[in-house]
């Protein structure tokens, strides 16, 4: 049977888990995972949560890690025979991961994280702000946290509750891709009164009350300036067709391209109706270093609004390269809006070098 949850595996990270976690597993099934670092590097294991039904000897259900090539094996590991430090620190460079379950009543599961050697700093998913004590904290999240069970209250620019998830926090804040995973450094600051909700990077924070501390992450900037939080002016906006709108009076509103700036007040830009492949061109002048944007649909009183798009940049405007993300493999779907009002932060990771943006 299969016993294998979420699992993202990348030749630097990754995280894995049962099936259902963190729900309780399924009998009488089994699961093998194969880690493998780059050469000239060995593998760092996190246990984030190991919580198999306790048996003599873990014979009910059991996690083993291995490397046949060396003739090492840790494990086997159960609820009543746990690992004995959180980060398993191996000299191999391949770890064969097995998880086995027989007939049980409880139990979680597992959740485990990778990374190689280069990052003695990896954290587990599962790990919070309120882990830590020290004012600036510098961290190596796996891949593969963002679809990890745990709140994260906040949003980037107000920074987040310290009971948050710190890896998806990140993610939602934009500073990693979470198919990447990556260095994190965040200061510790001040708790606020209230934290708002955003939905940002595939991710929905909740709104949260006062807390002691709150988290602000740090992003890395590239030069040339302006930095990474400052908003970009566009030069000219150009769109593939807009909507000429005809109000009850008989007169003409368009819904033109000028109009999609971001705090437009009145109507925004739309396409013309029933237009397909429909695009928004942004100059921006010159060549600049975009790391991200933000979306909000019409307003309150028109309610429309883009789901979903994708982002293509050139440097002339003649020729057009689609942005395939931190994968490179196809190109990259962005999760828009869900109504009229609110605002959608998407991060560019790596970031787009261009003059013009689509």
């Amino acid at each position: 049977g299969d016993g294998c949850g979420h699992t993202l595996l990348t030749p630097h990270s990754g995280t894995l888990s049962s099936k259902n976690y963190p729900g309780t597993y399924p009998n009488h099934t089994a699961c093998r995972w194969r880690l493998r670092a780059p050469p000239g590097t060995s593998l760092l294991l996190a246990f984030g949560d190991v919580d198999l039904e306790p048996s003599e000897h873990c014979a009910r259900s059991s996690l083993l890690l291995a490397d046949p090539q060396a003739g090492t094996a840790y494990g086997p590991y159960c609820r009543n025979a746990g690992p004995a430090a959180p980060l398993l620190v191996t000299n191999s460079s391949t770890v064969t991961v097995l998880f086995n379950s027989t007939s049980h009543r409880s139990g979680r599961g597992l959740l485990l994280s990778y990374a190689t050697s280069q990052h003695p700093d990896l954290v587990s998913c599962l790990v919070r702000g309120t882990h830590y004590t020290q004012e600036h904290v510098s961290v190596y999240c796996p891949a593969g946290c963002k679809d990890i069970d745990g709140d994260i209250w906040g949003n980037p620019s107000q920074g987040y509750r310290d009971t948050s998830v710190l890896c998806k926090a990140a993610v939602h804040a934009g500073v990693i891709a979470d198919e990447l995973g990556g260095q994190v450094t965040l200061s510790r600051e001040k708790g606020i009164t209230l934290y708002e909700s955003a939905f940002a990077n595939g991710l929905h924070s909740k709104r949260g009350s006062l807390s002691e501390k709150r988290l602000i992450f740090h992003k890395a900037c590239l030069l040339p300036l302006p930095a990474c939080g400052d908003a970009l002016e566009v030069a000219a906006f150009n769109a593939s067709s807009w909507w000429h709108e005809v109000d009850a009076l008989g007169q003409d509103r368009p819904w033109a391209a000028e109009r999609a700036a971001l705090g437009t007040t009145g109507h925004s830009w739309a396409a013309e109706p029933g237009s397909e492949a429909a695009w928004l061109e942004l100059d921006l002048g010159a060549r600049r270093n975009v790391t991200g944007i933000i979306t909000k649909g019409s307003s309150e009183q028109y309610d429309y609004y883009v789901t979903s798009y994708r982002v293509s940049s050139s440097r002339d405007g003649k020729n057009w390269r689609p942005y395939r993300g931190s994968s490179g493999q196809e190109d990259k779907v962005f999760e828009g809006n869900s109504d009229s009002h609110g605002e959608v932060s998407n991060a560019f990771i790596p970031p787009i070098v261009a003059r013009y943006v689509r």
